[in-house]
């Protein structure tokens, strides 16, 4: 969710509230919407451990999985595949940050794949430096897309946060949660026209909410001047590519959108945003995710747990586990639906050595079709 140069951001944003004697902090508490999980934490099947904390992931029919190093931890690999019990730099050590190759990467928390295109999102340091996306081809790794966002869809102070893809390949749904900047957006773009668009631009279903997450106990209020609230974050797409859910870290609402009226660059702004359906209450979450059948997937920071919420508006509490810490992304793969646990709380603003100290960190998976078989036996 963060950069590992959001600390210094941060630092430089504190001393400009000091400056004007303002601050920005949170301090309500977020419903409790937790329940009793209804399956046993020994449905969750560690797949991997690792020396620093995983951001998000995509997983590969054969299984590999990719990843993000999360950035706030300063990994030395940042991008990276877990195959045949070995972690591997991806597409290759040159092009991690302030490697050799010519247009190395700057920054990625998200990943995602379409086929057998892995796509990474570089966030450019909070746009510190321009946003690109980028494709290679997870078999030769091959680069096969570079796109480079104007300033005026990704401005400074903004966080690519996560994206979705759409079936055919040619959409990308982006989220800026704009930690720094504030000014939370979704962005639109098009591989085959190679144009993207700012939309819903500081809307009030994209922006932070008015709560202080605390996870495992600790309130992520830095300095106590400024509360780690990001605005949209979570995002999600439909089987059918009919709807595009998505949500703030802090927010009381999901909301979704019809994929169409987003396509459709001839809608004013006031028309797109009162066409923005608020579904109902959700959890404090950052990762989601939906199956098949129309369930979203939350991960509840504030709980270690992993909500569903059901076509019909349940929330249901599904696993809970002190080891689900800060549980933040999702991918699906199959029948398993696979997890990171980034644990923020114990990373951001912590030094090196704290952080090697509270791993290994892990991906986790669990099978959809069993967590079914538990809740209608």
């Amino acid at each position: 969710m963060l950069s590992r140069w959001m600390t210094v951001m941060l630092l430089f944003v504190v001393a400009v509230l000091l400056s004007v004697r303002l601050v920005y902090v949170e301090s309500a508490s977020f419903p409790d919407r937790s329940a009793a999980p209804l399956l046993p934490s020994t449905e969750l099947e560690k797949m991997v451990s690792l020396p620093l904390p995983p951001g998000n992931l995509a997983v590969a029919d054969d299984q590999r999985i990719f990843f993000t190093f999360h950035p706030e931890a300063s990994p030395d690999i940042n991008v990276a595949v877990w195959a045949n019990d070995e972690v591997r730099a991806f597409p290759a050590p040159e092009w991690q940050p302030g490697g050799s190759a010519e247009h190395a990467l700057n920054e990625v928390l998200s990943l995602r794949l379409h086929n057998n295109e892995l796509w990474l999102l570089d966030n450019g340091r909070h746009a510190l430096n321009s946003v690109r996306l980028l494709a290679f081809d997870i078999n030769s790794r091959e680069l096969l897309h570079s796109y480079r966002f104007p300033r005026d869809v990704f401005p400074l102070g903004a966080h690519a946060n996560d994206f979705r893809i759409s079936a055919d390949g040619r959409y990308f749904f982006i989220t800026d949660a704009s930690l720094l900047a504030r000014t939370p957006a979704l962005v639109v773009y098009d591989r085959a026209e190679g144009i993207s668009r700012r939309v819903l631009h500081n809307d009030a279903s994209v922006r932070a909410g008015a709560f202080e997450p605390v996870v495992q106990g600790q309130a992520m209020t830095l300095f106590g001047l400024f509360t780690v609230n990001p605005g949209v974050d979570g995002i999600a797409l439909d089987d059918a590519g009919e709807w595009l859910y998505f949500a703030a870290v802090a927010a009381d609402q999901v909301y979704r959108i019809r994929v169409a009226d987003l396509l459709n660059a001839d809608l004013p702004y006031a028309t797109l945003s009162a066409r923005v359906e608020a579904l109902g209450p959700k959890t404090m979450t950052d990762g989601m995710a939906l199956d098949a059948a129309g369930n979203l997937y939350f991960s509840d920071l504030e709980h270690s747990a992993i909500v569903r919420r059901t076509p019909a508006g349940e929330l249901q509490t599904l696993l809970r586990s002190v080891d689900l810490r800060w549980p933040d992304g999702f991918s699906r793969q199959g029948d398993y639906l696979y997890l990171t646990c980034s644990a923020l709380h114990q990373v951001i603003g912590h030094s090196r050595e704290d952080i090697l100290a509270a791993g290994p960190y892990p991906i986790y998976r669990f099978s959809l079709s069993k967590a079914e078989s538990y809740l209608n036996p």
